[in-house]
Protein backbone atom coordinates (compact mmCIF):
# COMPACT_ATOMS: atom_id res chain seq x y z
CA UNK A 1 0.00 0.00 0.00
CA UNK A 2 3.02 2.70 1.06
CA UNK A 3 4.34 2.26 -3.03
CA UNK A 4 0.89 2.63 -4.34
CA UNK A 5 0.14 5.29 -2.02
CA UNK A 6 3.59 7.12 -2.46
CA UNK A 7 2.87 7.16 -6.43
CA UNK A 8 -0.89 8.58 -5.45
CA UNK A 9 1.11 11.82 -3.99
CA UNK A 10 3.50 12.54 -6.31
CA UNK A 11 1.37 12.34 -8.96
CA UNK A 12 -1.02 15.08 -6.93
CA UNK A 13 2.03 16.90 -6.45
CA UNK A 14 2.39 16.68 -10.10
CA UNK A 15 -1.14 17.92 -10.95
CA UNK A 16 -0.77 21.28 -8.71
CA UNK A 17 2.82 22.01 -10.04
CA UNK A 18 1.34 21.84 -13.47
CA UNK A 19 -1.02 24.73 -12.43
CA UNK A 20 1.55 27.25 -11.56
CA UNK A 21 2.06 28.54 -14.99
CA UNK A 22 -1.84 29.20 -15.75
CA UNK A 23 -1.76 30.86 -12.05
CA UNK A 24 1.22 32.69 -12.66
CA UNK A 25 -0.37 34.24 -15.94
CA UNK A 26 -3.82 34.52 -14.09
CA UNK A 27 -2.35 36.90 -11.29
CA UNK A 28 -0.21 39.11 -14.44
CA UNK A 29 -3.61 39.50 -16.26
CA UNK A 30 -4.97 40.45 -12.89
CA UNK A 31 -2.78 42.89 -11.86
CA UNK A 32 -2.59 44.29 -15.82
CA UNK A 33 -6.75 44.57 -15.54
CA UNK A 34 -6.15 46.97 -11.90
CA UNK A 35 -3.27 48.74 -13.00
CA UNK A 36 -5.24 49.81 -16.76
CA UNK A 37 -8.36 50.44 -15.50
CA UNK A 38 -8.29 51.51 -11.91
CA UNK A 39 -4.63 53.70 -12.40
CA UNK A 40 -4.42 54.84 -15.83
CA UNK A 41 -7.57 55.59 -16.92
CA UNK A 42 -9.55 56.53 -13.28
CA UNK A 43 -6.06 58.54 -12.25
CA UNK A 44 -4.40 59.20 -15.77
CA UNK A 45 -6.73 59.58 -18.78
CA UNK A 46 -9.42 62.37 -18.35
CA UNK A 47 -12.58 62.64 -20.29
CA UNK A 48 -14.01 61.24 -23.39
CA UNK A 49 -10.28 59.61 -23.73
CA UNK A 50 -10.52 57.28 -21.14
CA UNK A 51 -13.85 55.99 -22.25
CA UNK A 52 -12.62 55.09 -25.08
CA UNK A 53 -10.03 53.43 -23.64
CA UNK A 54 -12.24 51.39 -21.26
CA UNK A 55 -14.30 50.76 -24.02
CA UNK A 56 -11.59 49.23 -26.49
CA UNK A 57 -9.49 47.62 -23.44
CA UNK A 58 -12.92 45.64 -22.07
CA UNK A 59 -13.96 44.22 -25.40
CA UNK A 60 -10.16 43.11 -26.22
CA UNK A 61 -10.06 42.02 -22.65
CA UNK A 62 -13.10 39.78 -22.96
CA UNK A 63 -11.96 38.03 -26.12
CA UNK A 64 -8.34 37.42 -24.62
CA UNK A 65 -9.87 35.28 -21.56
CA UNK A 66 -12.85 33.80 -23.43
CA UNK A 67 -10.30 32.22 -25.68
CA UNK A 68 -7.39 31.69 -23.12
CA UNK A 69 -10.41 29.52 -20.64
CA UNK A 70 -11.42 27.99 -23.91
CA UNK A 71 -7.96 26.87 -24.61
CA UNK A 72 -7.35 25.57 -21.19
CA UNK A 73 -10.37 23.71 -20.20
CA UNK A 74 -11.53 22.24 -23.66
CA UNK A 75 -10.32 18.26 -23.65
CA UNK A 76 -8.07 16.96 -26.26
CA UNK A 77 -9.89 14.41 -28.51
CA UNK A 78 -9.00 10.86 -27.91
CA UNK A 79 -9.27 8.64 -31.11
CA UNK A 80 -12.60 7.09 -31.57
CA UNK A 81 -13.27 3.74 -30.73
CA UNK A 82 -12.42 1.92 -33.94
CA UNK A 83 -8.85 2.53 -33.32
CA UNK A 84 -8.52 0.70 -30.56
CA UNK A 85 -7.71 -2.60 -30.30
CA UNK A 86 -10.84 -4.92 -29.47
CA UNK A 87 -10.58 -7.32 -26.77
CA UNK A 88 -10.12 -10.54 -29.44
CA UNK A 89 -7.37 -8.06 -30.66
CA UNK A 90 -5.60 -8.03 -27.73
CA UNK A 91 -5.11 -11.36 -26.86
CA UNK A 92 -4.34 -12.45 -30.02
CA UNK A 93 -1.43 -9.80 -30.31
CA UNK A 94 -0.55 -10.65 -26.74
CA UNK A 95 -0.45 -14.84 -27.64
CA UNK A 96 1.61 -14.10 -30.04
CA UNK A 97 5.29 -14.16 -29.72
CA UNK A 98 6.82 -14.06 -33.54
CA UNK A 99 6.98 -10.15 -34.73
CA UNK A 100 5.72 -11.85 -38.29
CA UNK A 101 2.20 -12.51 -36.85
CA UNK A 102 1.88 -9.54 -35.20
CA UNK A 103 2.46 -7.59 -38.07
CA UNK A 104 -0.16 -9.97 -39.71
CA UNK A 105 -2.98 -8.40 -36.91
CA UNK A 106 -1.93 -5.17 -37.23
CA UNK A 107 -2.25 -5.04 -40.75
CA UNK A 108 -5.68 -6.57 -40.31
CA UNK A 109 -7.05 -4.00 -38.36
CA UNK A 110 -5.42 -1.30 -40.41
CA UNK A 111 -6.48 -1.99 -43.45
CA UNK A 112 -10.01 -1.27 -42.42
CA UNK A 113 -9.08 2.39 -41.28
CA UNK A 114 -8.13 5.83 -42.75
CA UNK A 115 -4.71 5.72 -42.00
CA UNK A 116 -1.89 6.73 -44.32
CA UNK A 117 0.76 7.50 -42.25
CA UNK A 118 3.68 5.39 -41.34
CA UNK A 119 6.64 5.61 -38.56
CA UNK A 120 10.00 6.52 -40.01
CA UNK A 121 10.82 2.23 -40.82
CA UNK A 122 7.53 2.35 -42.58
CA UNK A 123 5.53 0.88 -39.53
CA UNK A 124 2.05 1.21 -38.80
CA UNK A 125 1.99 3.90 -35.91
CA UNK A 126 0.22 1.47 -32.87
CA UNK A 127 0.55 2.83 -29.49
CA UNK A 128 1.12 -0.05 -26.92
CA UNK A 129 -0.05 2.33 -23.79
CA UNK A 130 -3.17 3.10 -25.33
CA UNK A 131 -3.79 0.04 -27.90
CA UNK A 132 -4.77 1.84 -30.71
CA UNK A 133 -3.60 1.85 -33.73
CA UNK A 134 -3.17 6.03 -33.92
CA UNK A 135 -5.20 8.07 -37.06
CA UNK A 136 -3.06 10.17 -38.77
CA UNK A 137 -1.90 13.22 -36.97
CA UNK A 138 -1.84 11.97 -33.49
CA UNK A 139 0.39 11.39 -30.80
CA UNK A 140 0.72 10.40 -27.23
CA UNK A 141 1.46 12.72 -24.84
CA UNK A 142 4.27 11.86 -21.98
CA UNK A 143 2.38 14.38 -19.46
CA UNK A 144 -1.95 13.71 -20.42
CA UNK A 145 -0.19 9.84 -20.96
CA UNK A 146 -2.87 9.44 -23.68
CA UNK A 147 -3.00 10.09 -27.59
CA UNK A 148 -4.34 13.09 -28.96
CA UNK A 149 -5.63 13.90 -32.17
CA UNK A 150 -4.06 15.99 -34.39
CA UNK A 151 -1.48 17.09 -31.94
CA UNK A 152 0.35 20.35 -31.81
CA UNK A 153 1.92 20.26 -28.57
CA UNK A 154 1.56 20.28 -24.74
CA UNK A 155 1.65 23.71 -23.57
CA UNK A 156 2.26 24.36 -19.82
CA UNK A 157 0.80 27.71 -19.81
CA UNK A 158 -2.43 26.13 -20.37
CA UNK A 159 -2.10 23.25 -18.58
CA UNK A 160 -3.22 21.36 -21.31
CA UNK A 161 -2.59 19.78 -24.54
CA UNK A 162 -2.54 21.91 -27.74
CA UNK A 163 -4.97 19.93 -30.91
CA UNK A 164 -7.79 19.05 -32.91
CA UNK A 165 -10.37 20.20 -30.29
CA UNK A 166 -8.66 23.70 -28.83
CA UNK A 167 -5.83 24.69 -31.72
CA UNK A 168 -8.38 27.39 -33.11
CA UNK A 169 -8.60 28.78 -29.32
CA UNK A 170 -4.82 28.66 -28.93
CA UNK A 171 -4.62 30.79 -32.14
CA UNK A 172 -7.25 33.18 -31.27
CA UNK A 173 -5.11 32.99 -27.81
CA UNK A 174 -2.41 34.23 -29.25
CA UNK A 175 -4.12 36.74 -31.17
CA UNK A 176 -5.98 38.65 -28.61
CA UNK A 177 -3.13 38.47 -25.81
CA UNK A 178 -1.05 40.03 -28.76
CA UNK A 179 -3.51 42.42 -29.70
CA UNK A 180 -3.92 43.24 -25.77
CA UNK A 181 -0.67 44.33 -24.97
CA UNK A 182 0.23 45.86 -28.03
CA UNK A 183 -3.35 48.10 -26.81
CA UNK A 184 -1.91 48.83 -23.56
CA UNK A 185 1.72 49.52 -24.84
CA UNK A 186 0.07 52.05 -27.48
CA UNK A 187 -2.13 53.98 -24.79
CA UNK A 188 0.31 53.28 -22.08
CA UNK A 189 2.99 55.11 -23.87
CA UNK A 190 2.47 59.21 -23.75
CA UNK A 191 1.90 58.28 -19.51
CA UNK A 192 5.05 56.46 -19.74
CA UNK A 193 6.81 59.37 -21.54
CA UNK A 194 5.30 61.67 -18.90
CA UNK A 195 6.91 59.66 -15.72
CA UNK A 196 10.35 60.03 -17.49
CA UNK A 197 9.67 64.01 -17.73
CA UNK A 198 8.57 64.78 -14.33
CA UNK A 199 4.78 65.16 -16.32
CA UNK A 200 3.12 62.51 -13.71
CA UNK A 201 1.94 63.43 -10.36
CA UNK A 202 3.98 62.06 -7.25
CA UNK A 203 1.45 58.98 -6.56
CA UNK A 204 2.06 55.00 -6.85
CA UNK A 205 -0.22 54.56 -10.24
CA UNK A 206 3.04 56.24 -11.86
CA UNK A 207 4.91 53.07 -10.77
CA UNK A 208 2.25 50.88 -12.01
CA UNK A 209 1.96 52.79 -15.34
CA UNK A 210 5.82 52.40 -15.62
CA UNK A 211 5.69 48.49 -14.80
CA UNK A 212 2.53 47.94 -16.76
CA UNK A 213 4.59 49.53 -20.18
CA UNK A 214 7.62 47.35 -19.49
CA UNK A 215 5.94 43.64 -18.88
CA UNK A 216 3.32 44.73 -21.72
CA UNK A 217 6.12 45.57 -24.51
CA UNK A 218 8.27 42.52 -23.18
CA UNK A 219 5.13 40.18 -23.43
CA UNK A 220 4.48 41.74 -27.14
CA UNK A 221 7.66 40.42 -28.58
CA UNK A 222 7.58 37.05 -27.12
CA UNK A 223 4.09 36.51 -28.46
CA UNK A 224 4.58 38.08 -31.51
CA UNK A 225 6.94 35.73 -32.97
CA UNK A 226 4.93 32.70 -31.42
CA UNK A 227 1.74 34.32 -33.02
CA UNK A 228 3.68 34.22 -36.42
CA UNK A 229 4.99 31.18 -35.94
CA UNK A 230 1.91 29.10 -35.72
CA UNK A 231 0.58 31.37 -38.44
CA UNK A 232 3.00 30.25 -40.63
CA UNK A 233 2.06 26.91 -39.70
CA UNK A 234 -1.59 27.04 -40.34
CA UNK A 235 -0.75 28.35 -44.07
CA UNK A 236 1.54 25.39 -44.36
CA UNK A 237 -1.26 22.81 -42.51
CA UNK A 238 1.75 21.52 -40.38
CA UNK A 239 0.88 21.51 -36.77
CA UNK A 240 4.19 22.29 -34.52
CA UNK A 241 5.30 18.87 -34.11
CA UNK A 242 5.46 17.87 -37.95
CA UNK A 243 7.26 21.03 -38.36
CA UNK A 244 10.11 19.39 -36.46
CA UNK A 245 9.35 15.98 -37.83
CA UNK A 246 7.60 15.51 -41.11
CA UNK A 247 4.85 12.86 -41.37
CA UNK A 248 6.06 10.23 -43.15
CA UNK A 249 3.60 8.39 -45.89
CA UNK A 250 4.22 5.20 -48.14
CA UNK A 251 6.22 7.01 -50.75
CA UNK A 252 8.24 8.46 -47.91
CA UNK A 253 8.46 12.24 -45.65
CA UNK A 254 6.16 14.77 -47.36
CA UNK A 255 6.34 17.97 -45.18
CA UNK A 256 3.52 19.35 -47.32
CA UNK A 257 1.58 15.86 -47.24
CA UNK A 258 -1.69 17.35 -45.82
CA UNK A 259 -1.52 21.18 -47.23
CA UNK A 260 -4.51 21.86 -49.50
CA UNK A 261 -3.29 25.36 -50.24
CA UNK A 262 -3.49 28.43 -48.14
CA UNK A 263 -7.77 28.70 -48.45
CA UNK A 264 -8.16 25.26 -47.50
CA UNK A 265 -5.64 25.05 -45.13
CA UNK A 266 -7.25 27.47 -43.02
CA UNK A 267 -10.62 26.98 -43.16
CA UNK A 268 -9.89 22.95 -41.50
CA UNK A 269 -8.55 25.34 -38.46
CA UNK A 270 -11.02 28.32 -38.53
CA UNK A 271 -14.12 27.07 -40.53
CA UNK A 272 -16.27 27.72 -43.58
CA UNK A 273 -18.26 30.79 -41.38
CA UNK A 274 -16.74 33.99 -41.67
CA UNK A 275 -18.46 35.31 -38.65
CA UNK A 276 -17.38 32.32 -36.54
CA UNK A 277 -13.56 32.94 -37.35
CA UNK A 278 -12.91 35.44 -34.66
CA UNK A 279 -15.16 34.12 -31.92
CA UNK A 280 -13.86 31.44 -29.45
CA UNK A 281 -16.50 28.79 -30.65
CA UNK A 282 -15.48 25.15 -32.38
CA UNK A 283 -15.59 25.83 -36.02
CA UNK A 284 -13.03 23.83 -37.43
CA UNK A 285 -13.96 21.25 -40.44
CA UNK A 286 -13.84 17.33 -39.86
CA UNK A 287 -13.20 14.99 -37.23
CA UNK A 288 -9.36 14.55 -36.26
CA UNK A 289 -9.36 10.94 -37.19
CA UNK A 290 -8.89 11.48 -40.65
CA UNK A 291 -7.70 14.00 -43.30
CA UNK A 292 -7.30 15.11 -47.08
CA UNK A 293 -3.98 14.66 -48.27
CA UNK A 294 -2.29 15.53 -51.26
CA UNK A 295 -0.11 13.34 -53.19
CA UNK A 296 0.72 10.42 -50.90
CA UNK A 297 1.33 8.07 -53.23
CA UNK A 298 3.93 8.77 -55.66
CA UNK A 299 4.88 5.54 -57.13
CA UNK A 300 3.53 5.67 -60.94
CA UNK A 301 3.34 1.52 -61.67
CA UNK A 302 0.74 2.16 -58.69
CA UNK A 303 -2.81 3.26 -60.03
CA UNK A 304 -3.95 5.98 -57.82
CA UNK A 305 -7.66 6.89 -56.43
CA UNK A 306 -9.41 10.36 -55.22
CA UNK A 307 -9.48 10.30 -51.44
CA UNK A 308 -12.66 10.89 -51.27
CA UNK A 309 -12.75 7.31 -51.99
CA UNK A 310 -13.49 5.42 -48.48
CA UNK A 311 -10.61 2.68 -47.70
CA UNK A 312 -13.11 1.32 -44.99
CA UNK A 313 -15.06 -0.86 -45.86
CA UNK A 314 -18.44 -0.37 -44.72
CA UNK A 315 -17.60 2.34 -42.06
CA UNK A 316 -17.73 5.72 -43.02
CA UNK A 317 -15.38 8.44 -41.34
CA UNK A 318 -15.95 10.92 -39.89
CA UNK A 319 -18.24 9.33 -37.83
CA UNK A 320 -20.68 12.04 -37.24
CA UNK A 321 -22.43 13.88 -40.10
CA UNK A 322 -20.61 16.58 -41.43
CA UNK A 323 -22.32 20.23 -42.46
CA UNK A 324 -22.12 20.48 -46.39
CA UNK A 325 -19.18 23.00 -46.09
CA UNK A 326 -17.39 20.34 -44.31
CA UNK A 327 -18.07 17.72 -46.07
CA UNK A 328 -16.88 19.68 -49.69
CA UNK A 329 -13.23 20.35 -48.29
CA UNK A 330 -12.97 16.80 -47.32
CA UNK A 331 -13.86 15.01 -50.58
CA UNK A 332 -13.54 18.19 -53.31
CA UNK A 333 -10.05 18.21 -52.90
CA UNK A 334 -8.10 16.58 -55.31
CA UNK A 335 -6.19 14.36 -53.54
CA UNK A 336 -5.01 11.15 -53.85
CA UNK A 337 -4.63 7.46 -51.66
CA UNK A 338 -3.01 4.29 -51.28
CA UNK A 339 -4.87 2.30 -53.51
CA UNK A 340 -5.71 -1.22 -53.25
CA UNK A 341 -3.41 -2.79 -55.66
CA UNK A 342 -0.59 -1.23 -53.20
CA UNK A 343 -2.17 -3.38 -50.46
CA UNK A 344 -1.93 -6.64 -52.72
CA UNK A 345 1.65 -5.69 -53.86
CA UNK A 346 2.02 -5.82 -49.60
CA UNK A 347 -0.31 -9.37 -48.81
CA UNK A 348 2.64 -10.61 -51.48
CA UNK A 349 5.11 -9.67 -50.02
CA UNK A 350 7.10 -7.12 -52.35
CA UNK A 351 9.49 -4.90 -51.41
CA UNK A 352 7.57 -2.53 -48.93
CA UNK A 353 9.06 -2.45 -45.39
CA UNK A 354 7.75 -5.08 -42.99
CA UNK A 355 5.30 -3.90 -40.37
CA UNK A 356 6.62 -3.69 -36.49
CA UNK A 357 4.71 -2.79 -33.62
CA UNK A 358 6.12 0.68 -32.24
CA UNK A 359 5.04 3.22 -29.82
CA UNK A 360 5.90 6.72 -30.94
CA UNK A 361 6.15 9.22 -27.58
Amino acid sequence: MAPSGSRSIRRGCKRVLYWIPVLFIALIVAWSYYAYVLQLCQCSAVGLLAVVYLLVYHVVFVLFVWAYWQTIFTRPLNPLKEFHLSHSDKELLEREDRGESQQEILRRIARDLPIYTRTNSGAIRFCDRCQLLKPDRCHHCSVCDKCILKMDHHCPWVNNCVGFSNYKYFMLFLAYSLLYCLFITATDLQYFIKFWTKGLPDTQAKFHILFLFFSASMFSVSLASLFIYHCWLVCKNRSTLEAVRAPVFRHGTDKNGFSLGFSKNFRQVFGDEVKFWPVPIFSSLGDGCSFPTCLVNLDPELPSSPTGSNPAKGRQFPSKPLRESQSRLLTSTPSWSESDGATDKDKKGASNPAITIENEA
